[in-house]
């Protein structure tokens, strides 16, 4: 037995297995040509952002689209920043956006045949690896405190030099086998790093699938690929978690680019195919006119559940989301705005090469968009699910008459060119709440009816009483229109703004401004929807009853 077989049987007394096992264990997978095989790994440190939602969804539309297989393993070797709970979480917010893996991590259970899919519960793989690659030289014990360490960067800056564990500076590198086997005898500790045999004064050549060839300096770290507690490193799992799940091609955000030397190094060593790259934009904000990254402290949207509290539709932010993964997407939807957005087939190439901007407003667009194309049955199920998690006064609401609720947000929504009266659910009791009489008693209560002040209590009395007397509910849109006109105008009010200018000491105002009267006596506001269908679901025993009040009120 060598030395370096010694040193590995003695770090790893109970590793039994050989890679060769695993290769047998994690055989390649039987799929068709073309098939795409990625992951999403998040780690249970806090909330779902928004960029990890992309990240997602640019996996499991890239699985979809080519009968693969879309992993969900869990990366929660971090144990000093991990939340309890997060996990399950960060799943129950994926699944509300339709990205559900096809297997991995389930948070109450696991399924698919390259498990375990935590890598808390993959140690054995991870120490079978390095046993490996200990043996052969490629790894060894790292036995520099953190004291030494920091005193290295310090000697490192002070030269104007590269920091990091390298070359002349990877001080346990330089130990025979027997010399680290006596310190580990002696209880001193240790990590494991990897052995690089790069240099930084090298280039190598890579090319990613979104931003093309590229030429990178070449990795000359000894990283640490085991920690003292016995758990992996990020860049460690990665490589054999990528290659025991046969990952085909690994899509993650930009940030990572600088990581992509070290990763190819490590799969060129183990002698591993690496699957390809594909580095996502970062969604970035503009803030006082500078671009940064969306902040998981500084921006509320950038946590998804901002969405699902607000009560975005999810094929809002989904829609949102492809619109910065690929180009063409906007004119594909231009053509195509009722077919599912999962029938667009997403490109590599098309991907933007530089940090996607996050525009809130043409998320506010996209959701009053796809609201308005729903049927009332379709938006009042919507408004539901969200209210019973959300918001229990709306939810309220609507259980007091769902017939009711429904024709009121129906104004206008079931033509050619719909309203678009709502951009989240969030918005609809204040929109709406004028058609209660609960909610109008305290518009009552608290007197809100902001009339033009040019108009006498007179003039208004008039307005509402002469058009109670002919509210014509009976008559189509256009005839109530225009009775309402013929009524309005012996008061003095114009049929059109032009009619106004011709003769302006004859009228005292258009029928806007009689309409403006009606509308805010009876929803105290002065934009509402459309008139004639407010009156008509609120009926005539409705309106009377506001008018005698607002009349009343009136001093």
């Amino acid at each position: 037995m060598t030395d370096l077989e010694r040193l590995a049987d003695l770090i790893f007394k109970d590793v039994d297995e050989t890679i060769e096992d695993l290769e047998k264990r994690y055989p390649k997978r039987n799929l068709k040509d073309g098939a795409i095989v990625c992951r999403f790994a998040p780690s249970p440190t806090g909330f779902l952002h928004s960029g990890s939602l992309f990240t997602a969804l640019v996996c499991k539309k890239f699985q979809k689209q080519t009968d693969g297989v879309f992993i969900l393993r869990l990366e929660d070797t971090d144990t000093k920043r991990e939340i309890e709970g997060s996990g399950e979480r960060l799943l129950k917010e994926l699944s509300l956006f339709d990205v559900v893996p096809t297997e991995g991590y389930y948070g109450t259970y696991e399924k698919g045949e390259y498990g375990p899919y935590k890598q808390s519960q993959r140690f054995m793989i991870y120490n079978t690896v390095i046993k490996e690659l200990i043996r052969r030289g490629d790894a060894y014990p790292c036995f520099l405190s953190e004291d030494e360490l920091n005193e290295i960067r310090k000697k490192q800056e002070m030269n104007k030099e590269n920091p990091g564990c390298y070359g002349k500076y990877a001080l346990s590198s330089f130990l025979t086998p027997l010399e680290a086997i006596n310190r580990i005898q002696n209880g001193d500790k240790y990590v494991i790093r990897f052995r690089s045999k790069g240099s930084h004064q090298n280039k190598i050549k890579v090319h990613d699938l979104i931003k093309g060839d590229l030429e990178l300096t070449e990795n000359d770290q000894h990283i640490v690929i085991l920690k003292s507690d016995g758990l992996p490193t990020y860049h460690f799992a990665h490589l054999c978690d990528d290659h025991f799940m046969r990952t085909t091609h690994v899509t993650r955000g930009e940030e990572w680019l600088s990581s992509l030397p070290i990763h190819i190094e490590l799969f060129e060593r183990m002698g591993w195919e690496a699957p390809l790259y594909a580095h996502l934009p970062v969604i970035m904000k503009l803030d006082e006119g500078k671009r940064r990254k969306l902040s998981k402290r500084l921006d509320k949207e950038a946590a998804v559940s901002f969405f699902l509290e607000s009560g975005y539709p999810k094929q809002a932010l989904i829609e949102y989301l492809f619109t910065l993964a690929n180009s063409n997407f906007e004119e594909w939807r231009l053509e195509h705005m009722d077919d599912d957005i999962y029938n667009f087939n997403f490109s590599f190439e098309k991907f933007s090469v530089d940090g996607a901007l996050f525009d809130i407003e043409k998320i506010n667009n996209i959701s009053k968009e796809r609201l308005s194309r729903l049927n009332k049955k379709e938006f009042t199920d919507q408004v539901l699910s969200y209210a019973h998690t959300y918001n229990s006064e709306l939810e309220q609401l609507i259980l007091r008459d769902r017939d009711y609720f429904e024709s009121i947000i129906n104004i206008e929504r079931e033509k050619e060119n719909p309203r678009k009266d709502y951009t989240k659910f969030e918005d609809i009791i204040p929109f709406i709440s004028f058609f209660y009489d609960d909610y109008y008693e305290n518009i009552i209560k608290n007197n809100i009816f902001e009339f033009n002040p040019k108009f006498s209590k007179e003039i208004i009395d008039k307005v509402l009483l002469n058009h109670l007397d002919n509210l014509g509910l009976d008559l189509n849109e256009e005839e109530w229109f225009n009775n309402l006109k013929s009524v309005m105008k012996p008061l003095g009010f114009a049929q059109n703004k032009k009619e106004m200018r011709e003769n302006p000491d004859f009228y005292q105002g258009t029928i806007g401004d009689a309409s403006e009267i009606i509308r805010i006596t009876l929803t105290g506001r002065r934009s509402s929807p459309n008139l004639y269908y407010v009156e008509k679901i609120l009926g005539k025993q409705k309106i009377e009853s506001r008018i005698k009040k607002v009349t009343n009120l009136l001093p």
